[in-house]
């Protein structure tokens, strides 16, 4: 699978590494601000970490599950499957990945063979 980039070895942990824009079959643009996040997906009955490139991080918040409203309809057209809801903060609002849903446990079989 081209999104699976390679493995990390973070404090002595090996973490496999993908690409979300190339699994989206979106164009991968490496720029100085690309960084690689490490998160932990829950996928049949057990947890993995894994890490995601993405083009930035501007900052990092925590979000209260009450400030976090359901997936609106965005229309017909906008697959909102990988949507886990739109959290309002102050002036800004911010969607809300199911990266449960964006990691599947096919990347995980792939990984584990």
């Amino acid at each position: 699978m081209e999104y699976m980039k390679g493995i990390i070895n973070l404090r002595g942990k090996i973490i496999p590494i993908i690409d979300l824009r190339s699994k989206f079959a979106m164009k991968s643009e490496d720029c100085e601000t690309t960084c690689i996040i490490v998160i932990e997906t829950a996928q049949n009955g057990a947890n993995f970490q894994m890490g995601i490139i993405v083009d930035s991080v501007s900052e990092v918040v925590n979000i209260k599950s009450v400030d976090i409203e359901e997936t609106p309809n965005f229309g017909v057209k906008i697959n909102t499957e990988f949507i886990l809801g739109v959290a309002k903060l102050s002036d800004k609002v911010i969607i809300l990945l199911n990266i449960d849903k964006v990691v599947i446990s096919e990347d995980i079989n792939i990984i584990l063979e």
